[in-house]
C-alpha cells in the first residue's frame, strides 16, 4: 500500500568532492499556508548532545517558484531562512551549497572518495508555510553521486537513473530513495563511496557492512571475515535477550581513521569511526574496541530508538532536549554492550577483564563523584560533557562510565537477592515490554525515573531495591566496586602492587603531554601533591635542577623521591617559579581483577543463547 506523499523532495549531489562542498536542494510543492515559507535548520541529533549550528556551513542561498523565478528570502533568528511567496506561488526551489569537511560521525564529510552525509545538518525543515502533518507523509530523497559509488543508507530504495544531477549537471548516478515520516527521515545516515557494501542474514534479519578509509588503506580480508562473524555472535546474543526485533535491514558504517574515535546510533542504522589497526592484524586491543563499538551503537536499537525517555518521544531538534536518564540509556548501554560482547563469544572473558581495568582506571583517576550526581551529570550533558576543560573532571562526571558502574552494582545486588534469576539486563527487556516502540502490548510508551524504579521494585529479589536505586542515581557518591566484585567472587587489586622493598617513585599526579622537547601538564589526577602551585600548561622544566625535556627525563628524576622533598622548576605563563613541594607515591587503586570467579560470575557471563 502506498504513503500519502509529503510534496517535498531533499535532494544532494556530491560529484564535487575536490570543493569540499555539497549542492544541496528542497523542493516543496503547495498548498502554502502562509505568505511566508520558514524554514530552520535542525541544531542536535538524538544521542549527540550539543547545539550545532549546520547554518554555519551554507552559501550561495537561492528560492526560486515553480516558473524559475527568484523568490526574495532572508535570514531569520540564528538557524533559519525565511521566503517571500506571492499569491500564485504553487511550487519552491531551494538550493544551497554546504561546506562539508568535518570529519565525524555527527557531521557531513565530503571528499573524492566518500560521502558520509546526516540529514539533519543537511537540509532545512519547513516549520511555516505548510501544513505541519505533512512532515509526518513520505517523503522523496535524491543523491547524485560519482558513477560507481553506491548507497548504504537506511532509507528504502526506489531505484537509480544513470545521466546528469539535476543540481550540478554533472555526470554520475542519481539513487532515489524514500522515507516514510519526519523522524525516519532526520534519524538516518547516508554513507556512499565505490566500496562494496556486505549484506547477509542473521535471525532472518538482514544486516549490511560498509567500510571506508580516510587514507585509502586496503583492509585485511581476514579480520574483515572475523568482524563480521564476530558481529553474528554480537547480534544473536541481543536478540537471545531482546527477542528477534520486528523491524529489518540494520546497517553498519564503520569509518577507519589515523587516530579519531566515535560512534552515533541512528535508527536501524549506525557510523562508528575508529583508528585503521582495529582491523589490522596484531591489534587486540584495537580489534576490542571495535567489536564493544559495535555493540554498543546496536544495542542503542532497543536502549534509545524504541525505549525512549518520556520526554523524547517528539523530539524539537531545535531546542535542547534534558534529560536524568542518561545514566541509563548511555551508562546502561555501555554495561550491557560489554557484558553482551562477553556471553556472545564475540569477547573472551580476559577482553572484559582488560577493558574492565581501563575503565577502574579512569575511575579511580579522577574524584568528580563527590560534586555531581549521576542524575545531575545527565540533566548537565549539554554544558559538562560535550564542553569539557582541564578541570572538568574534579567536579563532573560521565554518565557513561559512572552510570556503567552503578548499574553493575545494582545488578549485582538483584542477582543476590533473586538468586541469580534475574539481573539488569532482564531489567531492561522488561521495561522494552512495556514502554518501548514497536512493541506489542505496551503499558505507556516511553519512561521516566519513576518507571524505571516501578519496574525494579516489582522483579523478583528487586522489591527493596528502590532506595538503593535512590541513592545510585541522586547520591553524589562512587559506587561500591569492591563489594560488587566480591559477589562474583573477584577481588580488585593495583594494577602494578608495590613488591616488598622496592624503591618507592614519586608520582605527580598529573596527565602529561610531551612535545618539542618539553613536558606539559594537561589536567590533574584525583590526590595530586601539586594542584595548588602548577596548573594546566604549566611547562615542568627541571626537577631539582636537571632538565626534564621528555617523559623519559622526567620519570628519571622523580625516582626513589616518594616521600621527599623536590624542587620543582616550572614555566607559568612565560615565567619560571620553582615551588618545593614534597612528592608522594603512586596510589594503588584496586582496578585490576585477581581470582577465577565463582559459579555467579560464570552464570553472570555466560551466553542466553539456546542451540
Amino acid at each position: 500500500m502506498s504513503r500519502q506523499s509529503s510534496g517535498i523532495r531533499f535532494l544532494i549531489d556530491a560529484t564535487e568532492g575536490e570543493s569540499r562542498r555539497l549542492s544541496v536542494g528542497i523542493e516543496i510543492k503547495g498548498p502554502f499556508t502562509s505568505s511566508n515559507l520558514t524554514m530552520h535548520f535542525p541544531r542536535w541529533v538524538p544521542g549527540s548532545y550539543f547545539l550545532r549550528e549546520p547554518i554555519q556551513h551554507m552559501t550561495d542561498f537561492i528560492a526560486t517558484d515553480q516558473a524559475g523565478n527568484a523568490l526574495a528570502a532572508n535570514r531569520k533568528d540564528v538557524d533559519a531562512m525565511r521566503i517571500k511567496l506571492s499569491s500564485d506561488t504553487t511550487s519552491v526551489m531551494l538550493t544551497y551549497q554546504l561546506l562539508a569537511v568535518n570529519l565525524s560521525v555527527r557531521a557531513n564529510h565530503l571528499d573524492t572518495t566518500h560521502l558520509h552525509m546526516m540529514p539533519p545538518f543537511t537540509w532545512f525543515m519547513p516549520t511555516e508555510g505548510i501544513d505541519s502533518s505533512r512532515m509526518n507523509m513520505e517523503h522523496i530523497v535524491e543523491l547524485h553521486s560519482p558513477k560507481g559509488w553506491t548507497p548504504a543508507t537506511q532509507y528504502t530504495s526506489s531505484g537509480s537513473r544513470s545521466g546528469k544531477g539535476e543540481l550540478t549537471s554533472n555526470q554520475g548516478t542519481t539513487h532515489c530513495f524514500t522515507s516514510p515520516n519526519r523522524d525516519e527521515f532526520l534519524d538516518a545516515i547516508i554513507e556512499c563511496n565505490p566500496n562494496p557494501m556486505d549484506s547477509w542474514v542473521v535471525d532472518g534479519r538482514t544486516h549490511h557492512l560498509k567500510l571506508w578509509d580516510s587514507g585509502g588503506h586496503e583492509v585485511d580480508a581476514g579480520m574483515l571475515e572475523r568482524f563480521k562473524e564476530d558481529m553474528d555472535k554480537v547480534v544473536k546474543e541481543h536478540h537471545a535477550l531482546f527477542g528477534i526485533p520486528a523491524w529489518d535491514n540494520y546497517v553498519t558504517v564503520i569509518h577507519l581513521t589515523e587516530n579519531m574515535r566515535g560512534g552515533l546510533e541512528h535508527l536501524n542504522s549506525q557510523t562508528s569511526m575508529l583508528p585503521r589497526q582495529c582491523l589490522i592484524p596484531g591489534h587486540e586491543d584495537e580489534y576490542r574496541d571495535l567489536v564493544s563499538l559495535y555493540s554498543h551503537e546496536y544495542l542503542h536499537q532497543w536502549n534509545v530508538k524504541r525505549l525512549r525517555p518520556r520526554n523524547f518521544l517528539d523530539y524539537d531538534l531545535q531546542r535542547e532536549g534534558h534529560s536524568d536518564l542518561l545514566w541509563w540509556f548511555e551508562g546502561g548501554t555501555s554495561w550491557l554492550g560489554d557484558m553482551l560482547c562477553v556471553r556472545s563469544g564475540a569477547w573472551s572473558e580476559e577482553d572484559w577483564r582488560k577493558d574492565f581495568m581501563r575503565k577502574m582506571k579512569r575511575h579511580t583517576a579522577r574524584h568528580g563523584m563527590e560534586t555531581e550526581s549521576l542524575a545531575e551529570s545527565s540533566h548537565d550533558a549539554w554544558i559538562h560533557l560535550y564542553r569539557g576543560h582541564a578541570f572538568s573532571r574534579e567536579t563532573q562526571i560521565s554518565y557513561y562510565l559512572e552510570g556503567e558502574l552503578a548499574l553493575m552494582q545494582l545488578d549485582s545486588e538483584l542477582r543476590r537477592r533473586s538468586k541469580g534469576e534475574v539481573g539488569v539486563c532482564d531489567l531492561a527487556a522488561e521495561l522494552c515490554r512495556k514502554h518501548a516502540l514497536e512493541y506489542e502490548g505496551v503499558e505507556r510508551l516511553g519512561v521516566t525515573y519513576k518507571d524505571i524504579r516501578r519496574t525494579l521494585t516489582s522483579m523478583k529479589g528487586g522489591r527493596q531495591l528502590g532506595s538503593m536505586l535512590d541513592a545510585l542515581m541522586h547520591d553524589r557518591k562512587a559506587p561500591d566496586m569492591e563489594a560488587t566484585m566480591d559477589f562474583f567472587g573477584l577481588n580488585l587489586v593495583a594494577e602494578n602492587p608495590l613488591k616488598e622493598g622496592e624503591e618507592k617513585h614519586g608520582w605527580l599526579g598529573v596527565n602529561l603531554s610531551a612535545k618539542g622537547g618539553k613536558v606539559t601538564v594537561t589536567s590533574h589526577l584525583a590526590g595530586s601533591p601539586i594542584r595548588h602551585c602548577v596548573m594546566p600548561s604549566d611547562e615542568i622544566v627541571a626537577v631539582n635542577g636537571v632538565r626534564t625535556s621528555s617523559m623519559n627525563a622526567l620519570k628519571t628524576s622523580l625516582k626513589g623521591k616518594a616521600g621527599s622533598e623536590v624542587k620543582l622548576m616550572v614555566s607559568h605563563e612565560g615565567m619560571l617559579h620553582e615551588h618545593t613541594v614534597e612528592i608522594v607515591s603512586a596510589p594503588q587503586h584496586g582496578v585490576k581483577l585477581e581470582g577465577k570467579g565463582n559459579a555467579r560470575w560464570r552464570a553472570y557471563i555466560a551466553t542466553r543463547q539456546t542451540q
